[in-house]
């Protein structure tokens, strides 16, 4: 099988797998309790987010844990919003993950003014949109750091600035960029970032908020107040040993995104060139590494999928958590493309493991089923 999916889910790292290991069996307690299990537990906690701080250039106790990209995306758009007492109107862009959307939305239903951010073709924002949808009740702003469907990178620092000039706190989703970009909140210029594990190699149902000291923000999940009160519950411990350590591990520097880059080109070029009509969709250049969508004009993007799926090569026609929806994506058609177009979206995405004969594979494989 070649995997293609990355986007998706990514396999669970054996490194990762055994750091995990010690807070699956025998240090296996609460983290609350004031005992001997319950201290290892806590010491195992306690490193994971200093660990995670480091890799974010932050401070440890800016770090809450959750269980995922989607939990972290909502607790930051709605609780920021919900605690700063600046007004009631949020600005995300109009491509951001269902989480940072449908939160934004739930916003809107209860009061606030929610202003979706126009994309050009390629699916970025521009500062300049942003500066002039600004408001001096603008409790926040959310733009996602990667697009997981298209790939784009988005000028977060530049489009931080522009929001840190009207002291309005900015969000971005860094789940589909971490495992790839420099994600160091200092040079971000963000007060808020969020971040899953299973897209780093991690375990899934394990995900990171953070949010920079002195930034307001309401829990969402109140209870015994664990973590300092910013998200209550027993803390998922290997899950947050596992996160630490993905992210850790999932970047291999500049010269290995360099090398994924340069086989993504290859395989576009092969893709471009062989299949008559296809188009690539996301910006040419800027765009994570291990990412390549394109649409197929006429085609059925679910046919080509199950077709390519038959030869053992696994990708995906969009996103994946729009599971089971014939809908287009609301990426492309912010993007400008026609709903019909939209529908015959295919991605694919990898990781450092992916060869560049697994990929000369696909992409002829790709020719001879769209033939």
């Amino acid at each position: 099988m070649i995997y293609l999916d990355e986007a998706a889910t990514t396999p669970l790292r054996r490194d990762v797998l055994a750091a995990m290991g010690p807070y699956l069996g025998p240090a296996f307690g609460n983290p609350s309790s004031h005992h001997e299990l319950g201290e290892a537990a806590r010491g195992g906690l306690e490193q994971a987010r200093a660990d995670v701080a480091v890799s974010l250039g932050a401070r440890p106790g800016e770090v809450t844990f959750t269980s995922g990209g989607t939990e972290s995306a909502n607790t930051a758009v709605k609780g920021i919003c919900l605690a700063q007492p600046r007004g009631r109107h949020v600005v995300v862009s109009a491509v951001e993950h269902p989480a940072v959307l449908e939160s934004a939305l739930w916003l809107g239903r209860i009061g606030y003014d929610v202003t979706l951010l126009d994309v050009d073709e390629h699916g970025a924002v521009d500062p300049g949109v942003l500066a002039a949808a600004l408001r001096d009740d603008t409790t926040l702003v959310s733009v996602q750091h990667a697009n997981n469907e298209v790939g784009t990178v988005q000028p977060v620092a530049d489009l931080a600035a522009v929001a840190a000039e009207r002291g309005v706190p900015f969000h971005t989703d860094a789940v589909q960029s971490a495992a790839w970009l420099d994600v160091d909140v200092t040079r971000l210029n963000v007060q808020a970032l969020s971040l899953s594990a299973h897209k780093l190699g991690g375990p899934k149902g394990a995900g990171v908020l953070w949010v920079r000291r002195g930034t307001r923000f309401e829990p969402l999940v109140h209870g015994g107040g664990q973590q300092d009160g910013r998200r209550s519950g027993t803390e998922d411990v290997p899950g947050a040993v596992g996160l630490a350590a993905a992210l850790r591990l999932a970047r291999g520097g500049p010269s290995t995104a360099e090398e994924v880059a340069a086989r993504r080109d290859r395989f576009v070029a092969a893709v471009l060139a062989g299949v008559p009509g296809a188009r690539l969709t996301g910006h040419p250049t800027s765009r994570l590494p291990g990412h390549a969508s394109f649409v197929l004009p006429g085609r059925s993007g679910e046919s080509v999928l199950l077709d390519l799926e038959r030869r053992g090569i696994v990708c995906s026609s969009g996103s994946a958590c729009h599971a089971g929806s014939d809908e287009p994506s609301h990426v492309l058609t912010a993007m400008g493309l026609e709903r019909e177009v939209a529908q015959t979206a295919l991605r694919f995405t990898f990781g450092v493991a992916v060869t560049d004969h697994q990929l000369a594979e696909t992409a002829a494989a790709l020719v001879d089923v769209v033939g």
